[in-house]
This record gives structure tokens, sequence and C-alpha cells, in this order.
């Protein structure tokens, strides 16, 4: 496994891959209340994913081409 990404970000770039997420379903679905697992915030620091604007969609979470690149990098 690439180094520098643990289970649960590659788990969760690959959530957000299968379609960009609105950033409120990001939020209620990856909330924790343990600031050691700081899951999404740790993928987008990373530049996994990005917030985007879109069309009718508005404020949306997707993964970015390094996002898609740790995915196939980790066999995902």
């Amino acid at each position: 496994m690439n180094c520098d990404a643990d289970p649960l970000v590659l788990d969760f770039v690959e959530w957000i891959a299968r379609e960009p997420r609105a950033y409120a379903e990001v939020i209620s679905t990856w909330k924790t209340s343990c600031p050691r697992l700081t899951i999404w915030e740790d993928a987008a620091d990373r530049g996994f994913v990005a917030r985007e604007t879109l069309p009718g969609l508005g404020l949306v979470i997707a993964v970015t081409k390094e996002g898609e690149k740790l995915l196939r990098t980790n066999g995902r």
C-alpha cells in the first residue's frame, strides 16, 4: 500500500470516486467526534479530493487527478 494513504483515506477517496458527493452528504456521512480521525480533511489536504461548485448541484466534493492516481496505485 502507498505510504501516503491509510485504509480509511483510501475508502473515502474510493467512495467519492463513484460520483461527486454533496458537501453536506460528506459531512454527514464521514463526521467523527474523534480529532484523530480526520479522514476527509486528510484526503483534501493531500490533494486527493477537492471542493467544486457544479451547476445544478452546488458545492460538491470530487476526486482529483491525484486521487485517481492514488486509487490506481493501490489497486482500487
